[in-house]
């Protein structure tokens, strides 16, 4: 679905998705599954965000704290440590950018807002920390919610679901009332490929993706380099770029309004293909 007028209103900066756009991912961590190590200096992150601004990143997405299976909880004071100092950077640099915060905790997420960030990311869709829905709303600011099923460091021992798409179809319904009670009113669903999910339950996903699409909210896909292309093909992240290319096909031609990639240049050629596909449809 794309819809006719859908724009995220990020503190003044506007995120039009009536077309797909690419968020770029930067990596803030030394652990992270495909990337980590690479850009934990400041100026490594700069030179990367140039790159992914110039290549057609929409926006950035700053994580300080890995979410790959089996991370270990950081201290608040390591993740700001990690991602103010860019937040600061990159708003000076580029202060045209969109910068969203790839955190699940309040006080992160308003410390990187008031230093340039203008989307909250929360890969716990406020399971983890209470404060974070009041503190979205005061913000009043876009906000990603993610469905993961347990947390980084278990969710993958045996993830379980007697209909997956209709439970993260339920969950998100949940939230989104929740989130609406307190008056936050830009809303991006991301069904959390490879959080919580065997290989059959994200496919599921990614094949029933469009039924989101019901509730009239932006769908973020964030399929990336992960297992799900890896275990399938017998590749390591590295080699998995083909695959995530192909796969970021299939979630635009389900509905995808957001590709959140490693690799800016190849998913932007993806949304133009995708769009010339659609601009050739036959009514």
């Amino acid at each position: 679905m794309i819809f006719e007028k859908r724009t995220l209103n990020c503190r003044g900066k506007l995120l039009d998705l009536r077309q797909p756009v690419v968020m770029g991912i930067l990596n803030l961590t030394p652990d992270s599954f495909f990337d980590g190590g690479r850009y934990t200096g400041v100026d490594a992150a700069l030179a990367q965000a140039e790159r992914m601004l110039s290549e057609g990143a929409a926006l950035l997405d700053l994580g300080g704290m890995s979410s790959r299976p089996g991370a270990v909880l950081i201290s608040e004071q390591e993740e700001l440590g990690r991602v103010l100092p860019v937040v600061t950077a990159i708003a000076e640099r580029f202060p045209a950018a969109i910068l969203s915060v790839d955190t699940f905790r309040s006080n992160v997420a308003a410390q990187c807002v008031a230093a340039g960030a203008s989307i909250i990311n929360d890969i716990y869709a406020g399971r983890f920390d209470e404060k974070m829905f009041e503190t979205v709303a005061a913000l009043d600011l876009p906000y990603i919610m993610m469905h993961m099923q347990g947390d980084p460091g278990n969710m993958q021992a045996a993830p379980s679901y007697d209909d997956v798409v209709k439970e993260v179809l339920h969950f998100f319904i949940q939230k989104m009332g929740e989130l609406r009670a307190l008056g936050v009113k830009d809303i991006v669903l991301d069904p959390g490929f490879g959080f919580g999910k065997t290989v059959p339950h994200n496919y599921l996903l990614l094949n029933y993706l469009h039924v989101f699409s019901m509730l009239e909210l932006p769908i973020l896909a964030g399929i990336s380099r992960k297992s799900m292309i890896c275990k399938v093909l017998g590749v390591k992240p590295e080699n998995a770029l083909n695959g995530t290319t192909a796969l970021h096909m299939v979630a635009l031609q389900q509905g995808a309004c957001i590709l959140r990639a490693h690799d800016v240049k190849e998913a932007v050629q993806v949304v133009r293909l995708w769009q010339t596909l659609e601009a050739n449809r036959q009514v």
